[in-house]
């Protein structure tokens, strides 16, 4: 990639993260002055309704198109109520199921490779660049979690999660996948990888914090802006999110779940969840993978928009509250 080019893209990336976390504080400011809180509150779910949303989970987690919106409006549209932040993030350990054994093969000779560079001391090793690149990329949403935590500690009825700032971020999402998608050079593969990528795809995974953004679409997103093939860029995406989606996903279980208690009724549907997001989880990823291999991410860009412009839609006629 020529020099001019790559500080174009590393610049458009930098743009991407610096108007995120400018959604973001837009949204905590909101909070802070109790302007728009968002109406709804935890709806409990039932056997039926947890398969069901297991299966939206499972189908958009690793797809670009945010699953964590896709768990706050498929269930409003129909009524459910809003299944909330614990319940999304319980299931997500049914994808985190599914990543790890669909990736295990990925997973295993990165762990062997970094650990032989490690007592080699060959810092140059591709497996360990890589591993350092995904752990050190999991840092910054770490972080930025935690502070979201502290600052807003009711996320389920924060303006965060309402669905204006769902839609503004599927919509704003789609237009820089497109931008992404139109002038990345998608040349390195995954041979190619190293540290600096994991590093750079972290930050943008921080822009997942914003209910609508989507991990994947966000590391995507910017995996096709650093020059990644789109395969390549979903793959590294998935990897990276290991960490991620595991660590979200235990803090909620322990915090939200085993520390306050749930009924045996709560229990048998986010273990029916979670089954049902593991299965399809794996499916999703199977054919994604598949599918950025031939085909471009412009299907995404316009479900995204469309998505974004449903939702406006549906608050204006009422639809959705």
């Amino acid at each position: 990639m020529k020099p001019f080019l790559q500080k174009r893209l590393t610049l458009i990336a930098e743009i991407m993260l610096g108007v995120g976390c400018a959604i973001a504080l837009s949204a905590l400011r909101a909070h802070a002055q109790g302007i728009n809180p968002a109406p709804t509150s935890r709806a409990e779910m039932d056997l039926f309704q947890s398969l069901i949303l297991g299966v939206v989970q499972g189908l958009t987690e690793f797809i670009p198109i945010s699953s964590s919106a896709h768990l706050k409006v498929f269930p409003e549209a129909l009524g459910w109520g809003d299944p909330g932040v614990t319940f999304t993030a319980v299931i997500q350990l049914g994808s985190i199921g599914a990543v790890l054994w669909y990736f295990w093969g990925d997973i295993t000779d990165l762990s062997l490779g970094a650990w032989q560079a490690i007592k080699k001391r060959d810092w140059q090793d591709q497996s360990w660049r890589i591993s350092l690149g995904i752990a050190v990329g999991t840092l910054p949403i770490v972080f930025f979690g935690f502070l979201l935590k502290v600052l807003v500690p009711d996320l389920d009825n924060s303006p965060i999660r309402s669905l204006v700032a769902i839609a503004a971020s599927s919509i704003f999402m789609s237009l820089l996948l497109a931008l992404a998608e139109k002038i990345g050079g998608r040349q390195k593969d995954f041979e190619t990888l190293n540290t600096r990528d994991g590093i750079a795809m972290g930050f943008a995974q921080v822009l997942a914090l914003m209910p609508g953004v989507s991990r994947s679409g966000s590391t995507i997103t910017a995996g096709l802006f650093m020059g990644l093939e789109r395969a390549t860029a979903a793959r590294f995406s998935f990897l990276l999110g290991i960490p991620a989606i595991t660590l979200a996903g235990l803090v909620q279980l322990k915090t939200d779940v085993i520390d306050v208690g749930v009924s045996q009724s709560e229990w048998i549907s986010l273990i029916a969840g979670t089954a049902s997001s593991a299965v399809f989880s794996y499916l999703s990823i199977a054919w994604l993978l598949k599918y950025l291999q031939k085909q471009n991410t412009w299907a995404f860009v316009w479900y995204r928009l469309g998505f974004g412009v449903f939702i406006l839609a549906g608050l204006a006629l009422g639809w959705l509250v």
